[in-house]
């Protein structure tokens, strides 16, 4: 008798946690983790974008003979994943939480070449294109974990939640064709004898086709609906072009998220989670009519993962852009910021514990000299994604910097 007592309560206890879950309003918590690396929990689901911790070296890379902007064609040498760095992370950041889903934007090694160890040691399906699967495939996680997909896709993760698949572009235009112009791979990478891979855009990482951009709708019985349009790339070079690929047309990226707010019966998105600055943002606003927009890849590829974040945000005209769309800004002021979208709109949260665990300070404090430099150039020049954020110095620049060096040197 008391067994049966015992089970019956165990099981309304259950019971209540559950329905109190499921009464708690929808929420979605955006943290940024770097780059174009993303922590979401929307409900009950917990997805991974990207989460590229490694830091690959700048001088590994060697640009495309004739393509002197394609700075990132080839290596010299194959490199390995730092599973370290990405378990402290996991660590951190995760727990012993489930993740759901690992979603990956495009093929590049600064989106995709962590994913595949995130996926074994969390169990995690991934979901990104063909390319990225193939990749996945080299590293070992077996097929099955990874959904490739084209684009257009609804899929229902569940919770209320739904993602729709956005065929999209990546960053640049003809001057550097082999990273911005969509490839894909054929078969999955051959690593060296040591198990590393080559990580230039002409070897082992094209963009894989592209880009994938996700449009994602919360939907609870009696709630009001919440979403959010993430892309992680963008060109508006041709993003008003056709994709296409071995003779399939995919669509223009454009077009293609019209024809997904049209499907999920959107005039207007809660936030964006964004990149491309002033001209990409003429051209999607329009389409999504976002009421906050949240930056994405702005912080350069090549910055120590564990200093944080390496300048503060800085883009005068996609700023004064935004203010007359009335749409409101939220830049982040250090890794792991978070971003609480409720119905009320977007709050942030220093996200103070997980910075504490990983060593980063609440705000990162800026030397002087970084302060006066970004007075003077936005740090997103070089068009927030795939850059390091600053341009090349002009030949005037140099000589100035010189010129005051010799200003200030101690005199005899």
């Amino acid at each position: 008798m008391n067994r049966r007592f015992t089970a019956l309560a165990f099981a309304l206890l259950s019971s209540a946690c559950a329905t109190s879950a499921l009464a708690q309003p929808s929420k979605v918590e955006l943290t940024w983790m770097s780059i174009a690396n993303w922590d979401m929990k929307i409900n009950g689901k917990r997805i991974l974008m990207d989460a590229y911790i490694s830091r690959l070296p700048n001088a590994l890379f060697v640009p495309a003979p004739g393509f002197p902007n394609d700075l990132y064609a080839f290596t010299k040498a194959a490199e390995g994943v730092d599973v370290e760095s990405i378990k402290k992370v996991r660590d951190a950041e995760v727990g012993s939480d489930k993740v759901d889903y690992l979603l990956v934007g495009h093929s590049h090694w600064d989106h995709s070449w962590d994913t595949p160890t995130w996926s074994k040691l969390t169990g995690a399906p991934l979901i990104g294109g063909i390319s990225t699967c193939l990749q996945a495939a080299a590293q070992g996680v077996a097929a099955a974990q990874c959904r490739s997909v084209k684009g257009g896709e609804k899929i229902d993760l569940g919770d209320g939640v739904t993602m729709r698949v956005v065929r999209w572009n990546h960053s640049g235009d003809a001057t550097n064709p082999i990273q911005h112009f969509p490839r894909e791979l054929y078969r999955p990478p051959v690593p060296d004898a040591n198990g590393g891979f080559r990580a230039g855009v002409g070897e082992d990482y094209p963009n894989g086709g592209g880009n994938r951009a996700f449009l994602f709708t919360i939907d609870r019985p009696g709630e009001q609906q919440l979403s959010f349009f993430m892309n992680n790339s963008a060109s508006a070079f041709d993003l008003d072009k056709d994709i296409v690929i071995d003779g399939v047309n995919y669509g223009s990226p454009i077009g293609n998220l019209a024809a997904a707010m049209k499907d999920a019966g959107l005039t207007q998105v809660d936030a964006w989670v964004g990149t491309g600055g002033k001209p990409v943002a003429e051209m999607v606003i329009p389409v999504i009519h976002p009421k906050t927009y949240i930056p994405n890849h702005w912080d350069g590829l090549f910055n120590s993962f564990w200093k944080g974040l390496p300048y503060p945000f800085k883009d005068e005209p996609l700023q004064g852009y935004l203010q007359a769309q009335k749409v409101e800004l939220i830049p982040q002021k250090q890794y792991f910021d978070k971003f609480i979208l409720t119905k009320n709109g977007v709050q942030t949260d220093a996200n103070l514990a997980v910075k504490r665990k990983l060593g980063f300070a609440s705000e990162q404090k800026f030397s002087r000299a970084m302060t006066d430099a970004v007075s003077l150039v936005s740090s997103t020049t070089m068009g927030e994604d795939c850059g390091e954020g600053f341009a090349p110095p002009t030949p005037w620049a140099n000589a100035f910097a010189l010129m005051q060096r010799s200003d200030l040197a101690p005199k005899d």
